[in-house]
């Protein structure tokens, strides 16, 4: 059985998405990126103040995470509040559990009072523009970020 939660109610989960963060996205993560994940996980362990990350728990297993941030795309200064961090372990995904980290985020945003949310896409972000798409988003704009393009799209809720 899936559950989403908030990650403020599972600390126990930082060390496996951190884990998970540096293997997806180990240019920004791994060992010569300049991110830190479990620090930007920790950050994100809010219940009521943004970031605000959940995590997918299926059968007592960490399999997945998202966030609501005031920014992520920092090429996009003017856009927030952001969908990111979205991230499923290998072996969860196409099971429709991206979807529901994306449904909780939305309600998250909506439940803080915004009235649209953006997410940003590229090869490596977890999100696929058919399931934003089938949700509701639409395509803002493209360009270059770090070390590939992104999309940007929102939603208005």
């Amino acid at each position: 059985m899936l559950s989403i939660e908030l990650l403020a109610d599972h600390p126990e989960a930082i060390p496996i998405l951190k884990d998970l963060f540096e293997s997806e996205w180990e240019p920004y993560y791994g060992r010569s990126g300049p991110g830190d994940a479990e620090a930007d996980l920790r950050r994100s362990a809010n219940r009521s103040q943004l970031p605000i990350a959940v995590v997918a728990v299926e059968n007592g297993t960490f399999c997945g995470t998202a966030a609501l941030k005031m920014e992520s795309v920092t090429t996009y200064q003017d856009y927030s509040p952001w969908l990111a961090a979205l991230v499923v372990a290998p072996a969860y995904r196409n099971r429709g559990i991206g979807e529901q980290l994306i449904i909780k985020i939305e309600q998250l945003a909506k439940t803080h009072g915004y009235r649209e949310i953006y997410v940003g896409t590229g090869k490596s972000s977890g999100m696929s523009e058919a399931a934003l798409k089938k949700r509701g988003w639409k395509f803002l704009d493209k360009s270059d970020y770090f070390v590939s393009e992104v999309c940007v799209h929102v939603k208005i809720l």
